[in-house]
C-alpha cells in the first residue's frame, strides 16, 4: 500500500484549519501546548519528533505519521535515526506497529526526497 504522504499532511492541513475555525479557543490552547512540549528542552526538537513519530506508529494515526516524518525531516533526522525510532516502536508495539513502522519509513523517505528537491 503506497500513500502520499506529503499530500496527506497537506489535505489535512486544511481541515485542520477548519477545525481551528470553528473551535478558536480549543486550538489555541492546543497549540500553546504543541509549542511548549515541542520546544528544546533537556531534548532537543529533532528527538522530540522521533518520540512522536514513533507514538504515532504505537497508537496506529496516519495522519500523526504525517505531520511528525516532515518534522523529523525538517529538523534534521536522518533515515538511521528514523529506523531505530522504529525499532522502538516495534519493540513497544508488536506487529500492528510494523504495518505503520514501514509506512513511518515511506513518509519520512518521501518527505526527505522533498526536500532535497527543493
Amino acid at each position: 500500500m503506497h500513500k502520499d504522504w506529503p499530500e496527506m499532511a497537506t489535505e489535512l492541513s486544511g481541515a485542520i484549519k477548519e477545525v481551528r475555525l470553528g473551535t478558536p479557543e480549543v486550538m489555541k490552547a492546543f497549540s500553546a501546548m504543541a509549542r511548549a512540549a515541542t520546544q528544546a528542552g533537556a531534548l532537543d526538537e529533532k528527538t522530540k519528533e522521533l518520540i512522536a513519530l514513533a507514538i504515532a506508529v504505537a497508537i496506529r494515526c496516519d495522519g500523526c505519521v504525517a505531520f511528525h516524518a516532515q518534522a523529523a525531516v525538517k529538523h534534521g533526522a536522518t533515515r538511521d535515526e528514523v529506523m531505530e525510532t522504529m525499532g522502538m516502536s516495534l519493540y513497544m508495539g508488536a506487529g500492528p506497529s510494523l504495518m505503520y513502522a514501514a509506512q513511518a519509513v515511506e513518509a519520512y523517505d518521501q518527505f526527505a526526497q522533498a526536500s532535497a528537491a527543493a
